[in-house]
């Protein structure tokens, strides 16, 4: 079984860092893990992340019962969305929400971040779907997110933030960061007169390489977008 404490510890270095990047601010933002035995840590509701220590992180089954948690704690009415995460997606060991100010932008202002322009982002994400907006702490939210977990492991929110799956906390983590800085530098490049994909052939070798480098999780392949972010042609199949 994965050591409690250890990944006790990672969810709660995870929580500060998100506050010290300011992808949080009071009480935004959850973070939750499965162990082995199926049971899941998860931060509790109305404590800023900078707050969070071992002690306050609170244990749950797979259907959301609380087994273990400090007195006057209880968990983030967004463990729906989650605990979708991990019924959908076996694969899937960790979860993080969070609003990082860039890609929430892109989320608020009703834009997915479909463009092929960064080769890291390329090859290791994807193109991050927009997700349909969701009252928080309703069925909404992980109902809004189901249909794009079987290919991503990003995605926007829309109105309310970003939402990254991997199958450890850091995992997790480093995608949210590495949507976050995509976001940032697609801003920047607009400002500076336009942001450039990368050509279709280099795309498919930058999806190729993924095996090479053991990148885990899903990826939705090449897709082609067209201004009003619709879709005009599926994924390749190959």
């Amino acid at each position: 079984m994965s050591n409690i404490e250890d990944v006790k510890l990672q969810i709660c270095d995870v929580c500060h860092k998100m506050w010290q990047l300011g992808w949080v601010a009071a009480n935004d933002g959850n973070v939750s893990a499965m162990l082995d035995d199926g049971t899941i840590l998860a931060t509790p509701t109305g404590m800023s992340k900078s707050f969070i220590t071992p002690e306050k992180l609170i244990r749950l089954d797979r259907e959301g019962n609380v087994l273990e948690a400090a007195e006057g704690l209880r968990p983030s009415s967004e463990i729906k969305m989650h605990l979708r995460c991990y019924e959908k997606r076996p694969d899937v060991r960790s979860v993080i929400h969070a609003h990082p100010p860039g890609a929430t932008g892109f989320a608020v202002a009703h834009k997915a971040m479909d463009m092929y322009n960064m080769i890291e982002d390329v090859a290791v994400i994807g193109s991050v779907p927009l997700t349909p907006y969701g009252t928080p702490s309703t069925a909404e939210v992980p109902n809004s997110i189901e249909p794009y977990l079987e290919e991503h492991d990003v995605m926007l929110l829309e109105n309310h933030g970003a939402l990254a799956v991997g199958s450890d906390v850091i995992t997790a983590f480093y995608r949210m960061e590495s949507l976050e800085l995509w976001a940032k530098i697609t801003i920047n490049a607009v400002i500076l007169g336009g942001s450039h994909d990368i050509s279709r052939d280099n795309i498919q070798k930058l999806i190729d390489l993924r095996g090479y480098y053991r990148v885990t999780g899903r990826h939705p392949g090449y897709k082609v977008f067209n201004p009003d972010d619709k879709i005009l042609h599926k994924k390749d199949e190959n």
